[in-house]
């Protein structure tokens, strides 16, 4: 079978699948809590994916090329049963990676279920070591204490650890070194993320954007750090390793440095949508196909017909798409 390519050469290798869009944080660049209150109406349980949906998806489309599969949210360890849904995923012929992206608070109770079923590796989202900063960053008060704690018991079970910081101008810069510091000394790989205009709620401003270049010439004061090359095509953070070889940092530059050229990744949402674009205004129903009893070769020349159909390239166009983009709660980041 043929793979498929879209129209500016790019082919189908990561498959991010949101099992939720629910979570226990309401950080300020993803779910300000002014928007995502108490009174805030999630996904009612029927709407959601089952795992049985999730899977068949999956096997449909590894032929298409997915090979690396990230579980997101939400919060993806408030969906019940998540180690048994990497165990099965696990399972399928051809998915050669599996991860899951949390924001690590649940991560001590589930890093040996979770490693037991099967899965690869775990990044977690941390902006900052300073409690104060981690708590108002958060939106309820929760303890970095936590996060830490789940980071230790992932890599106590043998799962390898990448952290993802998101850095945003006035709110946590402060936060670049020592997080650099911690992360090296833990064993823990450390990837900036430069703030970005996800969503509609996030009240996202370009000077609050710290560039990966800023990053890291206030790391480079410190480390000496060595570039490395890109390990395939597609891969979104440029990384330079430590000089000692002690563990690597990476940077996240959609803003300043559009990576949409190698894009490879397509996104599914918790209610069955797929979004070819982390910043795309609609997504194209699935579960729909899943749930007609149609055969399998229909959701998969579904997707062929949509990925072949793909220019894709926001944030290369920043500023001149003027649509609405779905939140990143929604679609997992």
């Amino acid at each position: 079978m043929d793979l498929p390519m879209d129209l500016l050469g790019r082919g189908l290798r990561d498959l991010r699948i949101s099992v939720t869009d629910r979570c226990n944080f309401r950080c300020r660049y993803c779910m300000p809590v002014e928007v995502f209150g108490a009174g805030h109406a999630f996904m009612p349980r029927e709407e959601l994916l089952t795992f049985e949906e999730i899977v068949a998806l999956v096997g449909t489309l590894v032929p298409l090329g997915i090979e690396k599969i990230r579980l997101t949210g939400g919060e993806p360890l408030l969906r019940r049963g998540l180690d048994d849904l990497v165990a099965i995923l696990s399972a399928v012929e051809g998915v050669k990676d599996i991860a899951v992206t949390t924001n690590g608070v649940l991560l001590a109770h589930h890093a040996e279920a979770l490693a037991l079923a099967g899965l690869n590796r775990v990044t977690v989202s941390l902006d900052a070591l300073d409690p104060a900063i981690f708590a108002k960053m958060n939106g309820v008060g929760a303890k970095v204490e936590r996060v830490l704690a789940g980071i230790s018991s992932a890599q106590a079970f043998g799962l390898p650890v990448k952290v993802n910081a998101v850095i945003q101008r006035g709110v946590n810069e402060g936060e670049i070194l020592p997080l650099a510091r911690w992360a090296k000394s833990a064993g823990v790989d450390l990837r900036y993320i430069e703030y970005m205009d996800v969503g509609e709620t996030n009240g996202w401003k370009l000077d609050e954007v710290v560039s990966g270049d800023e990053i890291l010439s206030v790391l480079s004061d410190e480390f000496p750090l060595v570039p490395r090359d890109p390990a395939y095509r597609g891969e979104v953070a440029a990384h330079w390793s430590h000089g000692d070889g002690a563990g690597e940092i990476g940077l996240i530059r959609s803003v300043s440095k559009p990576f949409c050229r190698d894009c490879q990744r397509l996104r599914l949402s918790a209610d069955g949508k797929i979004f070819t674009c982390l910043f795309a205004a609609e997504g194209h129903d699935l579960r729909g196909i899943l749930r007609s009893g149609m055969d399998s070769s229909v959701l998969a020349e579904t997707v062929r017909s949509i990925w072949q159909a793909r220019t894709d390239r926001y944030s290369e166009e920043r500023g001149r798409a003027g649509l609405p983009k779905a939140e990143m709660s929604y679609l997992g980041g």
